[in-house]
């Protein structure tokens, strides 16, 4: 089964269709069969052989006026926007990811932030500092040792190198 693709068979391939069905007094199915259409397509023609013309769909936003929304309000939350223009938050979210435009942090931090993020790399650089110094330390330990004939690294010591 195919889907997503739509063919449309020509009107005078439909009219002759149905114009053998009439003329030999085929059911349905036998007609379908023999000209290898689907049931529900016949069904159809016999009801209205020509095709539907089919109209773009008509969208309830304007994606150029988000637009100029979005450059005169740049800060406005979804809601505001939705509100703004009769629709709900998701179309919004759609359309503004259709259209490229996410929201973004502000990528300059404030004061706030930068003194909170100093003083965490400021602890987080103390205690890298205290590891190492604990890791050279027993690294030392365990060299001495060994060079003096000691085979055996002792239990703590290998837990910690690992």
């Amino acid at each position: 089964m195919i889907t997503g693709c739509v063919m449309s068979y020509t009107i005078d391939f439909r009219r002759k269709v149905i114009s053998v069905r009439k003329a030999e007094g085929l059911t349905i199915r036998e007609t379908a069969k023999q000209f290898r259409i689907g049931k529900a397509s016949l069904v159809r023609w016999l009801k209205r052989p020509e095709p539907k013309n089919s109209t773009p769909r008509k969208r309830k936003l304007d994606k150029n006026a988000l637009a100029k929304d979005v450059e005169q309000y740049p800060d406005a939350y979804q809601k505001e926007r939705a509100e703004r223009f009769g629709v709900c938050k998701k179309t919004i979210w759609q359309s503004l990811k259709k259209l490229g435009l996410t929201y973004k942090k502000n990528s300059i931090p404030s004061k706030n932030q930068r003194k909170r993020q100093a003083g965490t790399s400021a602890k987080k650089t103390t205690v890298r500092k205290k590891k190492i110094n604990l890791l050279f330390l027993l690294m030392k330990v365990v060299f001495h040792m060994t060079l003096h004939e000691l085979t055996a690294i002792p239990q703590k010591v290998t837990v910690v190198l690992a």
